[in-house]
């Protein structure tokens, strides 16, 4: 009889079975581990080539039926699938996103947790969220989910898809998930390291080309001074090749000067103090690198020994470069060879001295000629004045008529100098306003009349109208009036019949004043020549009208002194319209209308010519100190014929002596004597004695620097007269002080 003994050992065969699966599972997750890590792919650096062969391996190894790379966009507002590998198709897509606002749930988990396995994908918490939109569409029940982090931050995901009755997930399984999430991050750190190589590669290339192709001489010079590289251009500059360059100090091509050594040692002493501050605080290197290049250089001009002997003019930008470490490492010198630059530059400071030489010249001419043309017109205009007033004796109507054509032929004559003198001081920079604020009603009434005889003479209607807005005006009140008289001058002479009209409109920048005429008119191809000074549209020598054309070219540039500008509009045949143009300048003194004496001397010559009887003379005496005869005997002719004691005296020598002696109750004073410092001297000594401190100074100058001489004069002189002196004029003065 046999026992036999049987044994139920289906369990223990399956336990192996299952534990022969596992071991075969983990053998392969690590042949493939160390697949990938042989593969060549990674190191060629594609990112794309790198992830197929990555989901292609993860599927394959975890019997998945779907492998997906999936990576945050840049604002991190959702992830998107780059690589997605499908084992039925054997094809590889991309494109998919998910939106974190509508799966916060999930994208929370992937930052807590190093694997998410889920068997139950539809119904697990953490995955749920993806079940309408995502699971149930693709069939998908389980997945096995593994964050890819880099550099401490989440980036993306590694997503293995299950298809079919759910899957339970080991830890093996979730550890190669792991793995393979690793293996991307490296995958997309070589990609970016590939990247940035090969910009490198690329900027080096770009550089060089540069370096070598560049005009500008180019050379690399280390801390001793010892050239290491340079370009074509700097060898062509120098005469020398490369191999001759190369290891020679740099400082034996160019010429040295004193300030070189302090050049270097300011420029070292900078960038070692900035290297103590970066260190201080911390600043990252590579924007310290930047501050170097933009900030430490030193740019100067020298000569270069070129090989043949002969030498080259370069401009010289030294920069220093840093090394790894933040240290000056190397010097780079760009060398420009300005050689025909220089010769221009010498050529254009001898045109540039020339020209100024010739401007002094001009100057000083004008200067004479102002002197020497006005000392005779002085003469001619104050003795003809005499002869009007008929003091020597009565002329008959041929004589008048001839004394009145002396006169105004003098009076055009100094217009014309005055012109050409007020036009080369605003030319030469030297004018300068004495701005104020002016009423506009007196501005252009002063006008007006003063040229409404002319008008009257031809038949003309002179016409002004002013905005009531346009109340003040900010401007030099001589030069404002001088615009405005020649605007007027010119309407009236170029205007055979018609009308002659000024208005005044308060715009937004300012104040314009248009001066129109029904006029000949210009044609619109001359008006580029209206404003030329000496330059005339009708240059014919037998012209109808006459003037020098300078008139207009000084208005406008007087105006444009004020910051304003002139400008025209004008129909051949039909008439003119001028437009004088003042902007408004902020808060000048306290908005009131500013005087000087020069409106009581113009106020004065609104009145008709009076006889000398309108001034009554009380025995009184005048001092008249003036250099220049001519002008001596009109004055003094004059004063003595109208009942004055005067003395006259040629120079200001004597002149306290002469007031103690004289006791003068008015002094007419020669403005040219006072630019002598011992004339200003006398007239404070005068001031200071308390019996004259009342005395009555009246300076004599011409027109030009009027106003400036007088403002600069010490507080001695109480009015002044303008040469060639108008009797109206003289008698306002006399008027003023003794009536």
């Amino acid at each position: 009889m046999q026992v036999v003994s049987a044994r139920d050992i289906t369990e223990q065969n399956q336990a192996q079975e299952a534990l022969r699966i596992r071991e075969n599972s983990r053998r392969k997750q690590s042949q493939t581990l160390v697949q990938l890590a042989r593969s060549k792919t990674f190191q060629q650096g594609n990112l794309n080539a790198v992830l197929r062969e990555i989901t292609e391996t993860a599927a394959q190894t975890l019997l998945v039926e779907r492998v997906g790379v999936w990576l945050y966009n840049e604002e991190r507002s959702k992830i998107e699938c780059i690589n997605l590998y499908d084992v039925r198709t054997k094809e590889h897509t991309f494109g998919n996103s998910l939106l974190k606002t509508n799966f916060p749930g999930y994208f929370q988990v992937l930052e807590e947790e190093r694997t998410i396995a889920v068997d139950d994908a539809r119904n697990d918490p953490r995955t749920q969220e993806l079940s309408e939109s995502y699971l149930s569409v693709l069939g998908i029940t389980s997945i096995l989910d593994a964050p890819i982090w880099l550099e401490g931050h989440l980036v993306g995901v590694v997503c293995h898809e299950h298809i079919g009755e759910g899957r339970q997930w080991t830890l093996e399984e979730e550890s190669f998930a792991g793995s393979i999430a690793d293996f991307v991050t490296l995958a997309i750190e070589a990609s970016e390291r590939n990247v940035v190589e090969e910009a490198l590669r690329q900027s080096e290339a770009q550089f060089r080309a540069i370096f070598e192709r560049s005009s500008v001489g180019i050379g690399l010079i280390d801390m001793k001074g010892q050239i290491v590289d340079t370009n074509l251009a700097l060898c062509e500059i120098l005469g020398c090749s490369r191999e001759d360059l190369y290891g020679k100090r740099f400082t034996d091509y160019i010429s040295i000067e004193r300030e070189d050594l302090k050049l270097y040692k300011r420029l070292m002493s900078g960038i070692r103090t900035d290297l103590k501050r970066t260190s201080r605080d911390g600043l990252q290197l590579s924007n310290h690198q930047k501050q170097l290049v933009e900030r430490h250089r030193i740019e100067i001009e020298r000569r270069c020994q070129h090989q043949n002997g002969s030498l080259v003019w370069t401009h010289i930008s030294v920069s220093v470069i840093p090394g790894s470490n933040g240290e000056p490492e190397f010097f780079l010198a760009m060398i420009e060879d300005i050689t025909e630059r220089k010769q221009t530059e010498l050529k254009l400071r001898a045109s540039q001295e020339a020209a100024e030489a010739a401007s002094r010249a001009k100057t000083e001419f004008l200067a004479t000629m102002s002197h020497e043309l006005r000392t005779p017109l002085n003469a001619i205009m104050g003795l003809s004045q005499l002869l009007q007033q008929e003091i020597v004796g009565s002329l008959n109507e041929k004589q008048n008529e001839y004394v009145s054509c002396i006169y105004s032929s003098g009076e055009h004559l100094l217009a014309v100098i005055n012109d050409i003198l007020d036009l080369s001081k605003v030319e030469a920079g030297k004018e300068e306003l004495l701005l104020s604020s002016l009423s506009v009603a007196d501005i252009c009434n002063y006008a007006i009349w003063t040229v409404r005889d002319r008008a009257s003479e031809k038949g003309l209607q002179l016409t002004h109208k002013i905005d009531q807005e346009a109340d003040i005006c900010i401007a030099d009140e001589r030069r404002i009036k001088q615009m405005l008289l020649n605007l007027l001058t010119n309407a009236i002479k170029f205007t055979p019949a018609g009308e002659v009209s000024l208005v005044v409109k308060k715009v937004p920048q300012g104040i314009t004043f248009t001066v129109s005429d029904t006029g000949i008119g210009i044609d619109s191809s001359q008006f580029q020549f209206l404003f030329e000074p000496f330059k005339q549209l009708d240059s014919r020598l037998n012209r109808q009208y006459e003037g020098t054309g300078l008139g207009l070219a000084l208005t406008r540039k007087l105006a444009r002194l004020h910051g304003g500008d002139v400008t025209v509009t004008s129909t051949l045949g039909k008439g003119s319209q001028f437009n004088l143009f003042l902007p408004n300048s902020e808060h000048l003194g306290n908005g009131e209308n500013e005087t000087n004496d020069i409106d009581e001397i113009e106020e004065e010559a609104n009145f008709t010519s009076s006889s000398s009887s309108s001034v009554i003379p009380t025995n009184k005496t005048i001092l008249l100190v003036e250099q220049e005869e001519n002008t001596a005997t009109v004055l003094q002719d004059y004063l003595h014929t109208i009942g004055y004691q005067v003395k006259w005296i040629d120079n200001s020598n004597d002149f306290l002596k002469q007031v103690q002696s004289f006791q003068p109750d008015l002094v007419f004073f020669d403005l040219q004597l006072v630019k002598d410092v011992h004339v200003l001297t006398l007239l404070n000594i005068l001031r200071k004695e308390p019996y004259r401190e009342h005395l009555p100074i009246v300076m004599m100058t011409f027109s030009e620097h009027l106003e400036e001489e007088i403002v600069m004069l010490p507080g001695s002189v109480n009015d002044y007269l303008v040469k060639p002196i108008c009797i109206i004029q003289l008698e306002s003065i006399l008027m003023k002080y003794f009536s």
